[in-house]
Formats: structure tokens, sequence, C-alpha cells
């Protein structure tokens, strides 16, 4: 069971915190006792999050007042499952903190429901890691792992919540359903676990 989450996007000022606080929220009404934080890849501490993310979450009954934190060793550390944006930000994240790769997942790769995608993630990520650690050892990858790995990523939808930064409050607004609908799926995996 996963009693520490954490949502990373970029600048811990969008999409993220929207995140952790619809999670927040979705949790306490299904009466799953967890903590959920959330930070960025490129995060400055204290920075406050966007008014776009911040009335969203505020029409939604979310008062929590939220500002951005970057990612780092310590909360890593603090994470049972950490749910990246995109799959960039889980690369990224995975690259600086090499610990993190058993838990660290895209939020949409992790919540997904369909078993064939979940089989082809699970089975992707296992390639993943091995070459990951091949490399890590100095150890040559193969062209033969590459395009077994490139096959396994061809076949998958795309993981990836689209960033709104910069957009009008329709973009956010996008975003944020988006992310509701897959907090919802996570939710409903979580209680089964």
């Amino acid at each position: 069971m996963y009693e520490r989450i954490l949502f990373v996007c970029t600048g811990n000022t969008c999409r993220s915190p929207m995140a952790e606080g619809l999670f927040r929220k979705l949790a306490e009404r299904e009466g799953l006792k967890m903590e959920v934080r959330s930070a960025g890849v490129a995060a400055w501490n204290g920075s406050p999050i966007s008014k776009h993310s911040a009335d969203i979450l505020q029409e939604k009954g979310i008062t929590d007042k939220l500002t951005s934190s970057a990612v780092t060793e310590d909360t890593v550390a603090w994470a049972d499952l950490i749910l990246t944006m995109t799959m960039g930000h889980k690369q990224q994240l995975i690259r600086r903190y090499p610990e993190a790769v058993d838990i660290a997942y895209t939020l949409k790769e992790f919540a997904e429901d369909d078993p064939a995608v979940t089989e082809a993630i699970a089975r992707r990520q296992k390639l993943h890691t091995e070459l990951q650690i091949k490399q890590a050892l100095g150890e040559p990858v193969t062209k033969a792992e590459q395009e077994e790995l490139q096959q396994a990523e061809a076949g998958l939808p795309g993981f990836d919540i689209a960033d709104p930064y910069g957009g009008d409050r329709r973009t956010y607004q996008r975003s944020a359903d988006e992310i509701e609908a897959y907090l919802m799926k996570l939710i409903r995996k979580l209680s089964q676990m």
C-alpha cells in the first residue's frame, strides 16, 4: 500500500499542485489516509502557484495554500510513489535520483486500467530498467536491445498531461479535467490494493 505520494511537474506551479490538491480532496472523500505532496524538477522553492491553478482548486473547494517546491533527495526518499506529469519529468527524475526507478511513473501510466496497456507498460518498464542498469555498470547496450525497447514503446499510448503554462483559463481547465480523470482512476486502483 502506498502512503506517501509525490506529484511532479516542471515548475510545480500548474499541473502537480493541481494534482496534489485534487488528489488530497478525492482521497479524503474516499476515506483513503495518504500523505500527498508535489514538487518540480525545475522549481523555485516558495513561488506561488499559477493564478489559474489556484482559481480552479478554489472552485473545487480546495483552500490549501500551495507554493512551489523543488524535487530533492529528501522528497524522493519521503515518497512511496512518485507520479510525474510527463515521461520527460520521469526520465529527468530517474537520471537525478536513480533510486526512484522502481517508484516513479507518469500519472497516466500508473493509473491506467486497461489490462493490455498495463501489461505493455510493465514490459517496457522492465526493459528500460534493465538497460539503465547496464549503462550504469558501463556495459554496452546492443542495437537489438535498443530496438526491443523502441518496439515496446511504439505500441503504447501517450502518457503526458499537456502543459497549460502560459495558456488561458480554458487551457488550465482542460489540464485540470485530464488530471482529475486520471486521479479518479488512481483512487480506484489504490482502493483495491
